[in-house]
């Protein structure tokens, strides 16, 4: 997937590339494995939404300052450091349609330079000298490891509820996507109720995203993907459209699913995804995953004035359900 900033027709097209060379300069280390690394998982690109929603909350609410740049690219080394630790975790050897940072050069040195980058975002953080946003992004990056380890007590478990699982949404994904629309808030001295329904905004759209991407491990082909389908089956995750297909299907395709759940078994991914398809439980995914975008775009209609940059925001809760990738 190639870099946001590199598409000459987005219109957010010069932010971007303001924040991809913060990325470049604040990867700069006096140790060659950490930039190989930083530069190696961070190059590849991906969707680079966290570090728009701090920059269009910004301009929402007519802020123009340089920090909505810097922590646009905060949010991203955050985002980041997730990907590198979640590989390690997960054992995973391709993420955006490449090689994934452990499988090129190990898990000791994934999680370190996760770490560095981790460590690197509080340090850019301090600089741009507002305690709020030390509070939210701390705030944030705690409640993203307690979904990490949420997640890791989920897996293998069948019996997990809808209700656990989407706690683990909010906590490992959502949670950032609401501080990075916050701090576009926070940036421009926002009212309070203001800020809230930025965050409101951040933490539906990014449980809205999530939501595609466990259909879309069901659906996609792994060169739209990124990564290979059916991962979160091999892992033995137990996602929304296995919950309620197991709900919905028969007693023996309930089995089914159990088992893979269970085992971590992608032997039978075919079947699988056909009980999942013939129960409906993607399509029940994807209009969960719409409702959630509507409680975004409901946030900002009365928090934010009309501006080019509320319509982005708006389309970008639209756009993010539709796609395929």
């Amino acid at each position: 997937m190639p870099d946001a900033s590199q598409n000459l027709a987005d219109p957010m097209h010069a932010a971007m590339a303001r924040v991809d060379e913060v990325i470049r300069a604040r990867l700069t280390s006096d140790v060659a494995l950490i930039e190989q690394i930083g530069h190696y998982i961070v190059s590849a690109g991906g969707k680079r939404i966290r570090p728009r929603l701090v920059l269009l909350t910004a301009q929402a609410l007519n802020f123009d300052g340089p920090e909505q740049y810097e922590l646009a690219a905060t949010v991203e080394f955050i985002h980041t450091a997730t990907l590198l630790h979640d590989d390690v975790v997960d054992e995973s050897l391709l993420r955006r349609g490449r090689q994934t940072a452990n499988a090129l050069f190990g898990n000791a040195a994934s999680v370190l330079v996760g770490d560095f980058l981790y460590s690197r975002a509080f340090q850019m953080m301090v600089g741009v000298n507002r305690m709020r946003v030390l509070d939210v992004l701390a705030d944030a990056t705690n409640v993203i490891a307690e979904g990490e380890v949420l997640q890791l007590m989920n897996v293998h478990d069948a019996d997990v509820t809808i209700a656990n699982y989407l706690r683990v949404i909010r906590f490992k994904t959502a949670k950032l996507f609401e501080a990075s629309a916050r701090l576009g808030a926070v940036l421009a001295g926002a009212p309070p109720a203001v800020e809230t329904a930025c965050a409101d905004y951040g933490r539906a759209l990014g449980t809205a995203f999530q939501l595609v991407d466990d259909a879309l491990d069901y659906t996609g082909q792994a060169a739209n993907l990124g990564k290979n389908a059916g991962d979160d089956l091999r892992e033995g995750k137990p996602t929304l459209p296995l919950l309620l297909a197991m709900t919905h299907g028969s007693a023996e395709e309930a089995a089914t699913i159990r088992r893979a759940i269970e085992q971590g078994d992608s032997e039978h991914l075919a079947e699988i995804i056909a009980i999942v398809q013939a129960t409906g439980a993607i399509a029940a995914t994807l209009e969960a995953a719409r409702a959630e975008a509507e409680v975004a775009r409901q946030a900002l209609l009365h928090a934010l004035p009309p501006t080019q940059a509320r319509e982005a925001l708006l389309e970008l809760a639209v756009s993010s359900v539709a796609r395929t990738y």
